[in-house]
C-alpha cells in the first residue's frame, strides 16, 4: 500500500520499535517512529496526515495520556493502542476513551499491517471530506463551486481563469443538467470584484415580444399596457454579465437584433431612439451545438460566431465518471446540512451503482439523488437504458479512477504515480494519454 499519509509509531523498546516500523515500511506505509509521548506531540501538527500508533507504556506521559491528548486536539484522528500480554483492562479503557483498536502482544506484523491500512484508509477519507467542506466555505474557489479533478474539468476551470479577466463574449456548450449556469456565475464573480450585476434570462419558451422589452426595455407607451419605463436586462447588466440561457431557442428576428448588439455595442429601448452604449459581457449557454444547428439554417451563422469568441464546453457526467465520489459527497454535505441531518454513510455497492448510471440528468439528476439520500429515501439508480454497462466499460471506469486519484495525490509526477500503481512507466504514460490527462 502506498499512501500519501503517515504513520506516528511511539514505542520506548528499540527492537520492538525497529520490527514495527520495518513491516510497515516493507506494506508501503510512510513511518515517523519516535520513542515517547513527549516528542510525539511534536509531530501532531492540527489535522495531522495520518494516524498514531502507541505503546500504553512509555516513560512519561503513557499511552492513555497520549491518546486522550490527541483526542481533545482531533477526536477523527485514528489512535492504535499497543497493550502488553493481560492488559485487556487497559485496552478496554482506552477503546471507550476513544482509540480506534488495539493490539495485544505478542502480535503477527500481518495484523498490525491490517489494522493500521483500515485506520489510514478512514483518516484519508475524514481529510478528504474536511478539505470539502473547506472548500465549499469559499465561494471564490474554483475548485469547490465546480468540483472534479478529471482532465475535462481542469480544462474548464483552467479556461475561466483564463478568460475571467477579459471583456470577451462567452458560449458555454453542455447537456442539460452539466452546469453551465454555475461556470457563468464563476466568470461573473471572478471577472467582477464589486457588487456589478449578473443578470440571467432564460430564452425557452418566452414570446418575441416579451423577450424583445426583458432584453431591451421600453419606453411609456411603447406598447399596448406600457405604462412606464422599464429598464432591460443589457442595460440593467452594465458593468456585469449578461447570462442567456437556452439561446438556441431564440426566434431569427431576435438572433438579427442580439447580433447588432454584439457588433455595434448599442442598444434601443423599445419606443425610443437614443442609442445607450451595452457595458456588458455576455455569456450565452446551448444545449444543441449551435454550429450544426447553423449549418442546418436553424440558427444565424453571424451570431454563432460572435458568441464563440470562447467556448466553454461541460462533459456529461457519464465522461467523467471519477468525479461522481466527490460530487455526491458534497452534495450529500450541502443537503445533510439544509435538511439538519447527519451525513449518511456511502456503501462502496453504493457507490459502485452511481458510477455505473448513465446520469441523463447529469449534475441535477445526482444532486437530486444525493437529496434523497440525505433524508434516509435512497433509491438505487435505475439502470442505463442500453442495460449494466459492459465488462470492459467497468473496467475502464475503474481503472480511469484509480488512475486519476493516485495522480492527483502524486502531484502529477508520473514516475512517483507509476511506483505507487505497481505498473511501468511507459504503461502508465499510455494510460494516462488514454484516458486524457496528457
Amino acid at each position: 500500500m502506498k499512501s500519501a499519509l503517515s504513520v506516528l509509531l511511539v514505542e520506548d523498546d528499540p527492537n520492538v520499535r525497529l520490527g514495527c516500523e520495518q513491516a510497515m515500511l516493507l506494506a508501503g506505509m510512510r513511518v515517523i517512529a519516535v520513542g515517547s509521548a513527549e516528542e510525539a506531540q511534536r509531530h501532531l501538527v492540527p489535522e495531522f496526515p495520518g494516524i498514531v500508533v502507541t505503546d500504553m507504556r512509555l516513560p512519561g506521559m503513557d499511552g492513555m495520556g497520549l491518546l486522550r491528548w490527541v483526542r481533545e486536539q482531533d477526536a477523527d484522528l485514528p489512535v492504535i493502542i499497543i497493550t502488553g500480554h493481560g492488559d485487556i483492562t487497559l485496552a478496554v479503557e482506552a477503546m471507550r476513551a476513544g482509540a480506534y483498536d488495539f493490539m495485544q502482544k505478542p502480535f503477527s506484523t500481518a495484523d498490525l499491517v491490517e489494522v493500521v491500512r483500515r485506520a489510514l484508509e478512514k483518516r484519508e477519507l475524514v481529510l478528504e471530506v474536511e478539505s470539502l467542506r473547506r472548500r465549499l466555505d469559499y465561494r471564490d474557489d474554483l475548485e469547490a463551486r465546480l468540483i472534479g479533478r478529471s482532465p475535462q474539468m481542469q480544462t474548464v476551470r483552467r479556461l475561466i481563469l483564463d478568460v475571467a479577466g477579459a471583456a470577451v463574449d462567452v458560449l458555454i456548450h453542455g447537456e442539460t443538467g452539466t452546469g453551465k449556469e454555475m461556470v457563468a456565475r464563476c466568470l461573473h464573480d471572478l471577472s467582477c470584484p464589486g457588487q456589478e450585476n449578473y443578470v440571467a434570462l432564460n430564452c425557452g419558451g418566452m414570446a418575441e415580444t416579451l423577450l424583445d422589452s426583458e432584453l431591451f426595455g421600453h419606453e411609456p407607451g411603447a406598447f399596448t399596457g406600457a405604462q412606464k419605463r422599464r429598464i432591460g436586462k443589457i442595460e440593467y447588466a452594465r458593468g456585469g454579465t449578461l447570462f442567456l440561457d437556452e439561446v438556441e431557442t431564440m426566434l431569427m428576428p431576435m438572433q438579427i437584433k442580439l447580433l447588432r448588439v454584439l457588433q455595434e455595442r448599442v442598444i434601443e429601448r423599445l419606443g425610443s431612439n437614443q442609442l445607450l452604449p451595452v457595458a456588458c459581457r455576455v455569456v450565452a449557454a446551448s444545449k444543441s451545438d449551435l454550429k450544426q444547428l447553423s449549418d442546418q439554417g436553424r440558427f444565424r451563422s453571424d451570431l454563432y460566431y460572435r458568441l464563440n469568441v470562447v467556448r466553454i464546453d461541460l462533459p456529461p457526467l457519464r465522461e467523467r465518471r471519477e468525479d461522481i465520489p466527490a460530487l455526491y459527497d458534497a452534495f450529500l454535505l450541502q443537503a445533510a446540512k439544509r435538511y439538519n441531518r447527519p451525513p449518511p454513510e456511502i456503501k462502496s455497492e453504493h457507490l459502485r451503482r452511481l458510477m455505473a448510471h448513465d446520469w441523463p440528468g447529469n449534475i441535477r439528476e445526482l444532486r437530486n439523488a444525493a437529496d434523497c439520500h440525505a433524508l434516509g429515501l435512497a433509491r438505487e439508480p435505475a439502470s442505463p437504458a442500453g442495460g449494466a454497462l459492459s465488462l470492459p466499460e467497468a473496467v475502464d471506469n475503474y481503472e480511469r479512477l484509480l488512475i486519476a486519484s493516485e495522480y492527483e495525490r502524486q502531484g502529477g509526477n508520473i514516475a512517483r504515480t507509476a511506483e505507487a500503481l505497481k505498473v511501468a512507466r511507459t504503461t502508465l504514460h499510455d494510460k494516462l494519454k488514454k484516458y486524457g490527462f496528457l
